[in-house]
């Protein structure tokens, strides 16, 4: 069997349907090591690395098995634990090939993308006029309460997910970057948590997003400047007014010099009724020279 033939054989099964099994992947490599044998090749004798600059660990696996950066034996044993441990889409819970990283390619492809960043009268900033001055508003995703972006929030934010979050908000940053109305954005705020809520979950979903969006799009990240002081109770099953009237003195800037005129992005999973995004600007109005906007990972 030839190497071309070997490669065809990967990229074919490499796209599969949606419920290809995980030991699908385990055979390709293993007709890949065994063709290698057959013909006497060894791995060094493949490794083109040297001429062609460092092969990504996130690069396709027939790249990898050509250009075999971990070792053929690492790749195999990254398959067999596959087998037992399989890595899981955070869209639709099939197992993950080698080169997908959180999503697989399908779910990657249905994502609803809102593609309104540019559009100052986009549903997201409207939810706002009249209420919280805001520079620019919207959102990465349109959320359904029964869709694949849901599923994605709730692994997030009650499943550990910290994958998920950071993937999303790297998203969310590439997004960014491509904007005109927020290319002078200077800090990045996580809306917060109270402390006592961060506690019982171990982290805060929106600065797993931050933290995802500032490796696609570096900014400062004073994750202490602005501080949710007061306990209020879920949202989730609130009106608007009661929302409202549950955070409207909740936050407070704690380090007022690292937002003073400053351009602060405020970032958060998914925005509904707007009511704790108003409160934070409120809280952040009193910084003089600070402007305020929004990105969500998606809005409902």
């Amino acid at each position: 069997m030839s190497i071309q033939s070997i490669t065809t054989l990967l990229i074919s099964r490499s796209t599969t349907s949606k419920s290809r099994p995980v030991l699908d992947r385990f055979f390709f490599v293993s007709v890949v090591g065994w063709s290698m044998l057959k013909a006497g090749l060894r791995p060094s004798a493949l490794n083109y690395s040297r001429a062609q600059g460092p092969i990504s660990d996130n690069g396709p696996l027939f790249n990898k098995v050509l250009n075999p950066r971990p070792s053929i034996a690492a790749l195999w044993f990254a398959d067999l634990t596959a087998l037992f441990v399989p890595r899981r889409c955070a869209g639709c819970e099939t197992t993950l090939l080698r080169h997908e990283q959180c999503m697989c390619t399908i779910c990657i492809a249905d994502l609803p993308l809102t593609r309104f960043h540019d559009d100052p009268k986009n549903r997201v900033e409207q939810l706002f006029w009249g209420k919280a001055p805001l520079t620019a508003a919207s959102a990465l995703l349109h959320f359904s309460p029964t869709g694949m972006v849901q599923h994605i929030l709730h692994r997030m934010k009650y499943a550990q997910d910290h994958e998920a979050g950071r993937y999303l908000g790297n998203m969310m940053g590439e997004a960014l970057k491509e904007s005109s109305r927020f290319n002078d954005v200077d800090t990045v705020l996580a809306v917060p948590l109270h402390p006592r809520k961060q506690r019982q979950r171990g982290y805060n979903q929106s600065q797993l997003l931050v933290e995802g969006l500032c490796t696609a799009w570096p900014k400062e990240n004073p994750k202490r400047a602005l501080q949710r002081v007061n306990w209020t109770d879920s949202q989730t099953r609130r009106g608007r007014l009661d929302r409202w009237s549950n955070v409207k003195e909740a936050f407070e800037v704690k380090h007022e010099e690292a937002l003073r005129d400053r351009h602060v992005l405020l970032v958060d999973d998914v925005v509904t009724t707007g009511a704790t995004i108003e409160g934070c600007v409120k809280a952040l109005s009193v910084v003089p020279g600070t402007r305020v906007s929004l990105f969500t990972a998606a809005c409902a």
